[in-house]
């Protein structure tokens, strides 16, 4: 069984079919890429499959259990992460902090117990700051665990969100854009962090413009074109697939 099964998901906003009827399945332990022409549809994909919208019509499944209309946070607990195109970073906290955020479906909830400090929920803050630090450690980020996130720099701040993302312990993880906006050196550390990644054995699922940061990382690569699934296949499948080559990537010379 897949770990995660879409089928036939669509969403229309007024008149715009911004996606129609797309399937796909992904396998776990697995880097799944989308990719497609800007406006193909990826984002609002992701939107879908994560809670951010509902569809108009569709299924999506987690595991076999059916999670359309379940809200982010529903699908966090179900072990599902994801980051954003648009950094999401609260600036006015240390970069730890924004980490920790990512753990709070494991904080302790007793309103008694948070309003008094009881020493329990003291201990609990000090374990979930020390796995924050470690989850900094892992995407490479040891050196800004005393920062603040508005001292740090753009591609360090990519990063930063994706151990957020990483301290929710999710089974699936969804990466939207992780290379936007990053310079060749940064781009091959986000390449490598996502290696890191899916040999711990979390499935991630991409959307990526970088082309040979998709070819290089991808098992699965799912091709959107105006809102419709275009092709499915391994890179060099999509590589020589001449409905790709005409609509995305270019016609070979």
């Amino acid at each position: 069984m897949a770990l995660l099964e879409v089928q036939d998901l669509s969403i229309h906003f007024g008149n715009v079919q911004a996606v129609q009827e797309v399937s796909f399945t992904v396998d776990e332990g697995i880097i799944y890429s989308v990719i497609g022409p800007n406006g193909a549809g990826k984002t609002t994909l992701f939107n879908l499959v994560t809670g951010i919208y509902q569809p108009t019509s569709g299924a999506i499944r987690l595991q076999g259990q059916p999670i359309q209309g379940r809200k982010p946070e529903e699908l966090a607990r179900l072990g599902m992460a994801r980051t954003f195109q648009n950094l999401q970073v609260w600036m006015n906290m240390t970069a730890i902090e924004n980490v920790m955020v990512g753990a709070h479906l494991r904080l302790e909830r007793n309103i008694f117990k948070a309003i008094f400090r009881t020493p329990g929920l003291r201990r609990n803050d000090e374990k979930l700051k020390a796995e924050a630090a470690d989850w900094m450690s892992y995407v490479g980020l040891g050196d800004y665990v005393g920062a603040r996130a508005d001292s740090m720099p753009y591609g360090a701040l990519k990063r930063l969100e994706i151990a957020r993302a990483l301290a929710m312990r999710p089974r699936i993880l969804f990466l939207d854009e992780p290379a936007a906006g990053l310079n060749p050196k940064e781009t091959q550390d986000v390449d490598a962090l996502v290696r890191k990644i899916a040999a711990s054995g979390i499935t991630t699922v991409l959307v990526e413009h970088d082309m040979k940061m998709v070819m290089n990382l991808s098992d699965r690569i799912l091709v959107l074109d105006y809102g419709k699934r275009l092709a499915e296949g391994t890179g060099p499948e999509i590589r020589q697939d001449p409905k790709v080559i005409a609509a995305y990537l270019g016609r070979k010379s």
